[in-house]
């Protein structure tokens, strides 16, 4: 519980909260229908992928800039970060969400458009491309944010910013592209519209969770215990001195300069396991 005692850790949940709020605000914005014709996907895919690309660079270090309720469980599914912070995280992400789209909502005279899964899908069809669609986007946050990087090839603002934007370009006719339940429930609540809104959490958050594991017990295998992951999971790796976020991206500028991963980490390597 020390986490609650340092003013980093506050400053991380308070970067969750606006970026979220900023997210919601500009992504919705480019969704909204001013006119008559069909919905631009590709502005809306641009909007959505600019302001995730533009919040990673400016608050990457304070927070890691999740954004994403599914983003945040996958980490705590890898054992990257504690219980209580990814409370704290996803708590801030989904009232940032809805102070976004309120701020939104009074800002613009029609009625704000939530996310609405193609009348020609079944629940099943559209829960299976909200996973699809956060799973590509999870395994791109995972990749760019792995410490065991021997120096890092592009950026890691641009990256994720492209895999949100390839999300929206498929996902939109589909389901709107969720792949982030504060994003969803943001409109929602503001509009008061729920139906069928259960598929906006439990397709991000399934495909996040399988995009957790596959990378960290698949295709980039941490060598951790259990004993190791449940002290992670307390918030037990961590001395009070240290920062999570600036540690985190520090662990990204010192990794050398190979422009490899090296996915069989020894104990040396897991920096972000006891962040």
């Amino acid at each position: 519980m020390w986490e609650v005692r340092s003013p980093s850790f506050w400053r991380a949940v308070f970067a969750e909260f606006f970026a979220t709020m900023i997210y919601v605000f500009f992504g919705l914005g480019a969704s909204l229908r001013w006119g008559v014709g069909p919905l631009n996907v590709l502005q809306v895919a641009l909007a959505f992928g600019l302001a995730a690309a533009t919040l990673v660079q400016v608050l990457g270090h304070v927070s890691g800039a999740h954004v994403n309720p599914a983003v945040t469980f996958a980490f705590l599914v890898g054992a990257q970060l504690s219980l209580l912070r990814a409370t704290f995280y996803m708590v801030a992400q989904v009232l940032g969400g809805v102070a976004g789209a309120a701020v939104l909502y009074g800002l613009t005279p029609a009625a704000i458009r939530g996310n609405l899964i193609h009348p020609g899908l079944t629940l099943a069809q559209a829960t299976t491309v909200e996973i699809f669609l956060t799973l590509q986007f999870v395994l791109c946050f995972f990749a760019t944010y792995d410490e065991r990087h021997n120096g890092r090839v592009g950026s890691v603002a641009l990256a994720i910013g492209f895999s949100l934007a390839l999300g929206h370009l498929f996902g939109m006719y589909y389901t709107g592209a969720g792949m982030n339940p504060a994003r969803s429930f943001a409109p929602a609540a503001i509009t008061r519209n729920f139906s069928n809104h259960w598929v906006y959490w439990v397709g991000p958050i399934l495909g996040a969770t399988l995009a957790g594991l596959l990378y960290d017990f698949v295709l980039c295998p941490r060598m951790r215990g259990l004993a190791e992951r449940l002290a992670i999971l307390k918030g037990e790796q961590l001395e009070p001195s240290e920062d999570w976020a600036e540690n985190k991206m520090k662990s990204h500028e010192d990794g050398g300069k190979g422009g490899e991963i090296r996915c069989s980490a020894t104990e040396g390597d897991l920096l972000a396991g006891r962040l």
